[in-house]
């Protein structure tokens, strides 16, 4: 019940701060559940994705019922190679945690985490100038990159999708954020179905969803509210502000698990 709790309280502030940044929460999620310690990986991971895609659900929803306006052909492209690339992630990890063990997997995604953060915080600090690409499969090649460092790093969307966006395609951050949440929930969506048929979800403690469920539609309607209340420049803030903090949770579970290893 403590630890469920906890873990519940970590996502109503992750989600609500994911869902203004575009990032999703489980950027803080992650890292943030692994510092609890209370877990092994593929449990965290789990409950990351199911955490995360709740609150794209809800995110996504509210922002097209205040008039957003998406390009279905876009989304379409960045969805399908979201989808394909959240597989391929799911699978690498689940090969991953076969072969080695959960020092080295867990080693990996900070490592990786770190360096996608890094890209993000430069682009948004220096304002690189856009690519201004077009075509279906600029569009799709982005998709297969978000979903697959999405899944296998088990943050659920990450620092790199709102940067990628902006910088290929030549996107605001406000809308840059939508098109994120909206491919969360496509690539979360399609690693849930995959945990469910291959059983993995089983070996869980599901109460926890109890919990964790409640707490991400909270964290999205909040951050849905914030995200329609602030400015491009207030929510760059938050983008960077977010960044430093992963940066600085994630640098404290690496100096740990070398403590530990």
């Amino acid at each position: 019940m403590g630890v469920s709790l906890l873990y519940a309280l970590v996502i109503v502030v992750a989600n609500s701060f994911g869902a203004v940044s575009g990032m999703g929460g489980g950027v803080l999620i992650k890292p943030m559940l692994d510092t609890i310690g209370a877990d092994s990986v593929a449990a965290i991971s789990f409950y990351a994705t199911v955490a995360v895609f709740t609150m794209s659900v809800v995110t996504t929803g509210k922002q097209l019922q205040h008039g957003v306006k998406l390009s279905f052909n876009m989304l379409l492209w960045i969805a399908s190679g979201a989808v394909i690339g959240g597989v391929i992630g799911k699978a690498l990890l689940s090969w991953s945690l076969s072969m080695w063990s959960e020092h080295m997997v867990l080693a990996a995604q900070i490592i990786l985490t770190i360096l996608t953060i890094l890209f993000a915080f430069l682009n948004t600090r220096f304002n690189w100038r856009s690519f201004g690409l077009n075509g279906w499969y600029w569009q799709l090649g982005c998709g297969l990159v978000l979903g697959f460092f999405a899944s296998f790093l088990g943050i659920g969307g990450g620092p790199i999708n709102v940067a990628l966006l902006m910088l290929l395609f030549g996107m605001p951050i406000k809308l840059a954020t939508v098109y994120s949440l909206a491919t969360i929930f496509c690539s979360q969506g399609a690693k849930l179905i995959a945990i469910i048929i291959a059983g993995d979800n089983l070996q869980f403690d599901l109460q926890r969803l109890w919990f964790i469920i409640p707490a991400a539609i909270v964290g999205g309607f909040v951050g849905a509210k914030l995200s329609q209340v602030l400015s491009s420049e207030k929510v760059t803030i938050v983008f960077q502000l977010m960044l430093l903090v992963v940066i600085l949770i994630n640098g404290y579970n690496g100096v740990q698990l070398l403590m530990h290893w």
